[in-house]
């Protein structure tokens, strides 16, 4: 190879943005070189190189833009410390179908059981398949959407949000929500509904929402559109938080 067409070939690589093959190309062409390999070959070895560099720089990404505040997986949760769910769901919804369906997810229980581990779990899993998820606490989420409704921005924000394949509402019923930010759920809900997934959690009963809402006719019609297509899981057990606590003979003093 002349020193030319060296120069341009790198030089082609940098502007076609091929890095991995840039740094890999030298030293590979002197061992194709003494294994005899073909020309296929060296080229499907480097484009490969190239294709699994990028793949995982994309989720790196991906997994930086759907902001989990921890990472949990699926074969981290403990399955027999919560005997009332069935691994046999769980699992059906890490296969993503729901995603592809455009169906959506409910975590329903107690503080601590592990609704949010399962919630991000799915999400990660979704993430490693090459799907976009956002991940966002619902009172944070509430006041975002508030700010961009004061700032007419609340149209953008939403159509934003609603790209996501996956969107992530943890801690649904914790605090509740003013009119405003009712309202402004109600349409980022209305939004996504039959076109993309959501995954919320809960530790109040579907009975409850009218409460979360403070507006009974508001927490109908997006309980409306958040079931029509969802699986539920209710979680009845004991908080992963006090099992921790118990095994090392701690115990929550009885006033």
């Amino acid at each position: 190879m002349s020193n030319l067409a060296y120069e341009r070939l790198h030089a082609n690589l940098v502007k076609l943005k091929l890095n991995t093959v840039g740094t890999i190309l030298d030293n590979y062409l002197e061992i194709a070189a003494k294994e005899g390999k073909t020309t296929m070959e060296v080229l499907d070895y480097l484009i490969d190189q190239e294709k699994h560099a990028k793949d995982a720089s994309s989720r790196e990404t991906r997994m930086k833009l759907a902001g989990f505040p921890v990472k949990k997986r699926l074969e981290d949760f403990d399955f027999e410390f919560q005997p009332s769910i069935d691994k046999t769901v769980i699992s059906d919804l890490a296969l993503l179908r729901f995603i592809y369906n455009a169906e959506n997810v409910v975590f329903l229980g107690p503080p601590g059981v592990g609704k949010s581990h399962l919630a991000v779990a799915i999400g990660i899993e979704a993430v490693q398949a090459g799907l976009s998820v956002y991940f966002a606490n619902a009172g944070i989420l509430i006041e975002r959407l508030k700010k961009a409704n004061s700032e007419g921005l609340l149209e953008d924000k939403i159509r934003t949000l609603a790209k996501y394949k996956l969107l992530i509402v943890d801690e649904m019923g914790y605090l509740p929500f003013d009119s405003e930010g009712a309202n402004c759920f109600f349409q980022l809900v209305s939004k996504r509904y039959e076109k993309t997934s959501t995954i919320f959690t809960s530790n109040k009963s579907y009975g409850d929402w009218g409460e979360i809402f403070h507006d009974h006719v508001i927490a109908a019609a997006m309980l409306d559109r958040i079931l029509h297509h969802c699986t539920t899981i209710n979680i009845k057990g004991e908080s992963y938080r006090l099992k921790d606590r118990k095994k090392h003979g701690l115990t929550i003093p009885r006033k």
